[in-house]
């Protein structure tokens, strides 16, 4: 597994060993606003972006459970996916830049995925406040790119 930063890209991979990695923030977050372009590399692609703790996330790429894509859906640890993003399929643009923005107001999530709202769900069982993640998948070989990642808080 490495993260690896080069001409301001984010890149993850597995490797042969296909172990998972969470690259964490180091500043904890309570409400926020999280927007970064994402690529999808190579592989069956299974990432995330994890909200706050490792039992909540925003889903990217193929789910490793329901072996379809996915992306902009929740994830919830217990409850599998309560609620599916809309329309992905016509709004993702596969091996390009794509951009997703996730609000997390204590435990509502709102998804835009290309300038397109796609999502919304409230959760029940939310932490309120902790670090966000992002994702690499174990059990299977892939690479993911970000890039343009910015945070706010918001009040």
């Amino acid at each position: 597994i490495w993260w690896s930063v080069a001409d301001g890209i984010l890149k993850t991979k597995s490797g042969p060993d296909k172990k998972g990695s969470i690259l964490w923030t180091e500043k904890e977050y309570t409400d926020f606003v999280l927007e970064t372009d994402f690529k999808y590399d190579e592989g069956t692609v299974d990432t995330g972006i994890f909200i706050r703790t490792d039992t909540q996330q925003i889903q990217m790429g193929i789910s490793g459970s329901l072996k379809r894509d996915m992306t902009a859906s929740p994830y919830i640890a217990g409850k599998g996916y309560p609620v599916e993003a809309q329309n992905v399929k016509d709004i993702l643009k596969p091996k390009d830049w794509n951009t997703i923005k996730v609000i997390a107001i204590a435990g509502y999530y709102e998804v835009w995925l290309n300038n397109k709202h796609v999502m919304s769900y409230t959760s029940d069982n939310y932490v309120k406040t902790g670090p966000i993640g992002l994702q690499l998948h174990p059990n299977t070989e892939m690479a993911a790119s970000f890039r343009n990642i910015r945070i706010g808080k918001l009040k």
